[in-house]
């Protein structure tokens, strides 16, 4: 299927590794130019290579911390008009609400809602003026059914949640689409820290606590950043034009609600 953004422009965010990697892999496999971001950039670079490799598509490595004023204007003068926003940010490390400052929830709010909501502002209008765009925000499961050890992402992502829901109703008339996609249990660096902060917790062994989690899941197993990312480059194709301000949950069936 040709999802029709070929030569278009994509910014990834946190692409150096995990799903933003996954994300940034599907869509240069697409044809889109790629600008992949993350802070570190020896792995970085690595990744671009990775994936101009497997793709041969145009990738440009920006090393800087997408969650700040400098951060985000570094990628933005290499990737001055992006076709496709893809909003990604580790997630705040786990623990109990109790032991968290404000500073705590100062810093979770500002890389998981207010980064986000700077990159989308920085770039919607051109998207409106090109007739084109798509945003996709990698948020989590826990703002659907919140994970307790997890209350910093909670707060800050569900926060970023309401706002999307307003501002994807507005920009949808010009073939903008704005989406958020809910990652459940994957198998990331993510996830295995919670899976240690949570044995720790427990005082119970690594592996026991890892199978639980593996087990307990409806597919049997942890997903994969490739069928992610796969998921990230639909909601970015020409297709995806009528999907709008919804939260798509691939998380193998492990929410159980209906809605």
């Amino acid at each position: 299927m040709d999802l029709g953004i070929a030569g278009k422009s994509a910014l990834v965010c946190a692409a150096s590794k995990g799903l933003g990697r996954g994300c940034a892999m599907a869509l240069a496999r697409e044809g889109c130019k790629v600008t992949i971001v993350a802070r570190t950039p020896g792995p970085l670079e690595t990744t671009a290579e990775e994936i101009r490799s497997a793709t041969g598509a145009e990738v440009t490595a920006v090393a800087a911390d997408i969650t700040t004023a400098d951060g985000q204007a570094a990628a933005l003068a290499v990737c001055q008009a992006p076709d496709i926003l893809v909003n990604n940010a580790g997630g705040p490390p786990p623990g109990n609400f109790r032991d968290w400052e404000r500073e705590d929830w100062i810093a979770a709010v500002d890389a998981n809602m207010i980064t986000p909501i700077l990159l989308i502002k920085a770039v919607v209008d051109g998207m409106i003026e090109r007739g084109f765009g798509r945003v996709v925000n990698i948020t989590s499961t826990s703002v659907k059914a919140p994970i307790p050890i997890l209350g910093l992402s909670n707060g800050a992502r569900a926060g970023l949640t309401g706002f999307i829901a307003g501002l994807a109703r507005e920009t949808v008339r010009h073939n903008v689409t704005i989406n958020n996609l809910l990652p459940g249990p994957f198998d990331t660096d993510r996830l295995r820290s919670t899976l240690v902060a949570t044995a720790k917790a427990q005082n119970r062994p690594l592996e026991e606590v890892t199978e639980a989690r593996r087990t307990a899941n409806p597919a049997q197993r942890f997903g994969t950043a490739e069928e992610f990312g796969d998921a990230c480059a639909y909601l970015c194709s020409a297709q995806a034009s009528y999907i709008t301000g919804q939260n798509m949950v691939l998380d193998g069936g492990a929410y159980p609600g209906t809605l």
